[in-house]
């Protein structure tokens, strides 16, 4: 706002930096597959490097700031496949490695409730876009249709070949379906999310498994490749006497029941036992189909759940309690029923691998808790011999198994992850296929490089405090176990909330042959991003190593900035007086071979 006829120097700072942006005329685009150009994106965008599918993050919250919903879901969907899915459900690796989450820096942004916000508020006349080839004549069946069948399929058929998927439930999603919690995933979101796969032309027969009604060696006589995306579905069990009454009840088989609109026995108390998503779903689940005292017990403490900040909030919000660093080792019943449950008290110990601490049982510790029912939630593993013997020892690189032109993606391969994960395994597998189908590598990897001007965002934004997800009443949210805990962003939230990113995809480069070494950046430099070094070392992989700093001038090969530090504020470029600092956006995008 002017003051007595002039701008803030902010104010000011932001319209010249704004001009720049709008006025740049000539782009300049290079597609790089030099090594040192990846390691730059995945030092430079820690939430995309964190992101198992590589989801171009900063792209489409900038999409989101500019109100192009549409092009963000796109920006989404290329990499993930199931954005407004994944909005709801992701587990997030992208929030913890945010640079906005650093110490000093506040709050991760809010990645995930923006990646809804895509899929909320993009226009009903919105069409999605695919890139398609041009028919193949070969035939894929996939077996499984849950995120990794899914994302292996979509990539398939898109690629030209016909797609086959065998579901052995009545509905397709797979753990989306059958293992979330419809509060927290509408199941009207995800049939339109799984419908805008299905209509490359991909062909579903549903009460179709394998092993049942129809043998792998079958279907192999049918199809010139098979993926395996079965996922986990066997339950791991707590290996304990009583562990046969009634009332003891699978964390899986329990979540398949309530979504499958049935009210499974759990009475006033209930146990749970796990410290993973499925837990605290059951144990929400519990709440809302009548128990009244539901506990989650853990081996170790709050701070090891396999699970993000946001589901222990809302847990206990819900009035869950959570008992840490117990194990059973008994259950109690009458015979028949569940009376109760025998818990010994555990320690921590150090280890030298991750997560570095593990629990050990305390000697004559044990207690008992009185329980109703008790949901054993401790994950599950893959069932590879219900499929076929014949797979062998399966091979994450190459997704191959012991069959000729037999695959292999998702948790099924790599045992129990998450959503995201599970659909960046089944595109990798889907490449693969087509690689041999094909006879050569039509798709890849590449960095886009654009020549950009300087960020056109103010520092005050930095400042924002993270927009909380909006949510229903705890009345109305316990009324009814399909009421959406979590409403969405309204607009004005999600453009405050996008605001908040660095736009990491902008890296901001000194050229050593034009700086004069005045220091004058490294003086405005609001981090520590802007540095003296003597040695910039080669990995072994071809990359750039971790910058070597000097504090002595005769040392000095270069100022350089480092992209792991930079916010790009933008304040090196605005104060340079050789203009020797380029900016450029960098994208990981996918294109034709």
């Amino acid at each position: 706002m002017k003051k007595n006829g002039l701008y803030s120097k902010e104010e000011k700072l932001f319209q010249d930096k704004n001009k720049m942006y709008s006025t740049q005329s000539v782009k300049q685009i290079v597609y790089s597959t030099d090594v040192r150009d990846f390691g730059q994106v995945a030092k430079s965008i820690p939430c995309q490097e964190a992101c198992p599918a590589k989801t171009n993050i900063p792209g489409y919250i900038r999409c989101v700031y500019e109100k192009r919903y549409g092009r963000a879901y796109e920006v989404n969907r290329s990499a993930n496949i199931l954005p407004g899915v994944l909005g709801r459900i992701c587990s997030r690796p992208c929030e913890s490695a945010c640079r906005h989450g650093e110490p000093d820096n506040g709050q991760s942004v809010g990645i995930c409730h923006l990646k809804r916000s895509c899929a909320d508020l993009k226009p009903s006349s919105h069409r999605i876009i695919e890139g398609l080839y041009a028919p193949t004549d070969k035939t894929v069946a996939v077996i499984g249709s849950g995120p990794a069948g899914l994302a292996a399929a979509h990539d398939l058929a898109s690629l030209g070949h016909k797609v086959v998927i065998y579901e052995s439930t009545d509905k397709p999603g797979g753990m989306l379906m059958w293992g979330i919690p419809e509060f927290r995933l509408p199941r009207d979101l995800l049939m339109i999310e799984i419908q805008n796969i299905l209509r490359l032309g991909i062909e579903l027969k549903t009460n179709t498994a394998i092993g049942r009604d129809i043998t792998l060696d079958q279907l192999k006589k049918e199809v010139d490749a098979v993926v395996v995306a079965t996922g986990c579905v066997s339950p791991r069990m707590l290996g304990v006497d009583g562990e046969g009454l009634e009332n003891v009840h699978n964390g899986l088989e329990f979540m398949m029941a309530v979504n499958a609109g049935q009210t499974p026995y759990v009475g006033d108390k209930v146990v749970v036992i796990g410290a993973g998503f499925t837990a605290v779903d059951c144990a929400r689940s519990a709440i809302r189909i009548g128990g009244k005292d539901v506990s989650l017990n853990i081996r170790k403490t709050i701070e090891y759940m396999r699970i993000d900040d946001t589901e222990k909030h809302e847990a206990q919000f819900e009035g869950i309690h959570t008992h840490s660093l117990v194990q059973p080792s008994k259950i109690i019943g009458d015979g028949k029923k569940v009376t109760g449950v025998e818990f010994q008290r555990t320690r921590l110990e150090e280890i030298d691998t991750p997560p570095f601490r593990m629990s050990v049982p305390i000697e004559n510790s044990e207690f008992m808790v009185p329980a109703d029912s008790v949901i054993a939630a401790l994950g599950q593993s893959s069932n590879i011999a219900a499929v076929s013997k014949k797979l062998g020892n399966l091979k994450k690189e190459g997704h191959k198994t012991g069959i000729k032109n037999v695959f292999a993606a998702g948790d099924f391969v790599t045992g129990s992850s998450d959503v995201i994960s599970a659909i960046a395994g089944g595109r990798k597998c889907a490449r693969h296929i087509d690689e041999l189908l094909v006879g050569e590598k039509r798709k890849q990897i590449v960095v886009r490089c654009e020549n950009h001007a300087t960020t056109d965002r103010p520092r005050s934004y930095d400042f924002i405090n993270k927009v909380e997800m909006n949510t229903i009443a705890m009345k109305k949210r316990l009324s009814k176990s399909t009421h959406e805990v979590e409403t969405g962003y309204k607009e004005k939230q999600a453009r405050e909330e996008s605001k908040r990113c660095y736009l990491c995809n902008l890296k901001y480069e000194i050229d050593p042959l034009t700086c004069i070494y005045c220091s004058a950046c490294i003086d405005v430099a609001p981090k520590d991003c802007i540095k003296m070094i003597k040695n910039v070392p080669v990995n072994s992989d071809g990359t750039y190593g971790e910058y070597e700093e000097t504090g002595q001038w005769n040392q000095v090969l270069s100022i350089a900035i480092d992209p792991a530090n930079c916010i790009r504020c933008g304040q090196c470029l605005s104060v340079c007086p050789m203009d020797c600092i380029s900016v450029t956006k960098t994208e990981l995008i996918e294109i034709d071979s």
